[in-house]
């Protein structure tokens, strides 16, 4: 389901949803709907509509892990994290790697996607020990796997059902230099 463009619009005209909260209402009697599989050089089609978004996968491997021991489930209080920086890794986390952002992109860019998974990991202790490092090898792996370029068109932003902002783009800019500055 998550790789559908429909009537020229990932996921479908319906904001803030993925097309299987879309429903039949929502078009009228005797419209012509199109369906389309993710148009992106990364995302293979694989048959039909299915669409491989496996390069989202290898982005994650790349950096989106963190190698703190956390044992087990500590109590709630047990790592204090600022309230804004919670919500902001909270709002981050959403991201469900559907792609409908690259499929909006005239680029194709990822830079959404990477964007919410760095952010996501930045902003909590337990991401720290990775952060300079994550940044950079998560972007590394984004170009290898030939996402294209962000060129600020806010596509991504419109038609992402988990409506994450573009201002995580910046913050990856920001870790990205921070760590590029930092290693050199």
């Amino acid at each position: 389901m998550c790789s559908l463009v429909i009537n020229g619009i990932p996921h479908g005209p319906d904001r803030g949803a993925t097309v299987c909260q879309l429903h039949m209402r929502h078009f009228k009697d005797g419209r012509e709907i199109w369906i389309e599989p993710w148009r992106a050089k990364p995302f293979q089609v694989l048959r039909d509509l299915i669409v491989d978004r496996s390069p989202f996968d290898r982005i994650i491997s790349a950096g989106g892990y963190i190698s703190v021991n956390t044992g087990g489930a500590p109590d709630a209080h047990a790592i204090p994290v600022r309230k804004e920086d919670a919500e902001t890794a909270f709002e981050a986390a959403a991201c469900i790697g559907c792609g409908a952002c690259v499929a909006a992109c005239k680029n194709a860019s990822a830079m959404l996607f990477v964007s919410a998974k760095v952010v996501q990991f930045a902003k909590l202790p337990q991401g720290q020990p990775e952060r300079r490092s994550r940044a950079l090898k998560m972007v590394a792996q984004m170009d290898r796997e030939g996402f294209g370029n962000c060129t600020n068109t806010y596509e991504c932003e419109a038609v992402c059902p988990k409506q994450i902002p573009v201002t995580f783009i910046a913050q990856l800019n920001r870790e990205f230099l921070g760590a590029a500055i930092t290693t050199a």
